[in-house]
This record gives structure tokens, C-alpha cells and sequence, in this order.
């Protein structure tokens, strides 16, 4: 038991050498994170649906 206070006492300190974001950057990174996200997602749609469709011709050339 006695560990375990021990191990709560240093998470608490480790806690206060945190440095938080100011919420300024806090909802500038956020944007960031999320317009980068749709970005992507997007472009792994395009590339998806494009392999799709040119595996497809491929394979209805060749008769499959």
C-alpha cells in the first residue's frame, strides 16, 4: 500500500513540471489536426476509388 501512495505522490509532482497549451494553440492545433485529417481522408478516397476502377478495366479486359 505503501507503494502506491508513493507512486500517486510523484505522479502529482510529475504533473506540476507539466507545461499545458494555452487555449489559443490548444484551437490552433486542433484545426490544424482535423483540416489535416480530412485532407487525407480525401485523398486516400481519390487513390482508392481510382485503383478500384483501374483494376476493374483491367480485369474486364482480360475477360475476368
Amino acid at each position: 500500500m505503501k507503494e502506491v501512495v508513493q507512486f500517486f505522490k510523484e505522479v502529482r509532482i510529475e504533473f506540476s513540471k507539466v507545461v499545458w497549451p494555452k487555449t489559443s494553440e490548444f484551437v490552433g492545433t486542433t484545426i490544424i489536426v482535423l483540416v489535416l485529417v480530412l485532407f487525407f481522408s480525401l485523398y486516400l478516397t481519390v487513390v482508392d476509388t481510382l485503383c478500384t476502377k483501374s483494376i476493374g478495366a483491367i480485369f474486364r479486359v482480360i475477360g475476368l
